[in-house]
């Protein structure tokens, strides 16, 4: 067996054991998450764990989420194609992978100017022309893009943060773990349903790291 089949193979295990087998239904989201090479998103050294039920570090105090994580995150946004979505927290660019083979145009903000250079040279080796990456303060998104269909925030906030919610356009989805920044957090889904109007939904417990910026954790 070759290395890329076995790779193959160890993605479609993933996809039945960790994501449908916990019950992420979305068909795009599934696809996705069986396309995207993840053990290119990983530090070399950890190749071999690249399907691995948890996170890994990817250098900088950051890690690459839980496949999981990653997947029921992409499904809270419920995106059908064709969206504009703003993933904040790039780190090494695999969930960036993931939610633009489902989404037209996704922006992608990284605080660490290493991991933000890193994570765009990779996605553009690997022919995501549809991922923009910059690097700066997620906590204040990307306004001049603005609004996005979907946010998704890949660290822990103190408070949803102000200025991502009025990115969102009406009927889209902001998807953001709130709590404490040394235990855990609770993964919020919060729907615009008007101009002033916004609905909260809980996820479920999660722990990441802290979104770091000016309307997150200082």
């Amino acid at each position: 067996m070759n290395q890329q089949h076995d790779y193959a193979s160890r993605r479609a295990w993933m996809v039945e054991s960790q994501i449908r087998g916990r019950g992420i239904a979305s068909p795009l989201v599934l696809t996705a998450m069986a396309q995207v090479p993840r053990e290119r998103f990983v530090q070399p050294g950890d190749v071999d764990q690249a399907y691995d039920d948890g996170p890994l570090p990817i250098g900088c105090g950051q890690t690459i989420s839980q496949p999981y994580m990653v997947a029921l995150m992409a499904q809270a946004l419920d995106l059908e194609g064709g969206e504009v979505v703003l993933d904040i927290g790039t780190g090494s660019g695999y969930a960036a992978a993931v939610l633009a083979s489902i989404a037209a145009r996704v922006f992608s903000i990284e605080r660490i100017p290493e991991l933000a250079d890193a994570a765009g040279r990779r996605l553009a080796e690997q022919g995501y022309s549809n991922v923009v990456v910059r690097c700066g303060d997620g906590t204040l998104g990307w306004p001049e893009q603005a609004p996005f269909d979907g946010i998704c925030v890949a660290a822990g906030a103190p408070a949803v943060p102000a200025q991502l919610q009025q990115q969102l356009r009406i009927g889209g989805h902001l998807v953001i773990p709130i709590g404490s920044m040394h235990t855990f957090q609770t993964l919020r889904r919060i729907t615009r349903v008007s101009e002033t109007e916004f609905h909260g939904q809980n996820l479920g417990d999660v722990r990441f790291v802290p979104l770091l910026g000016e309307q997150g954790w200082s």
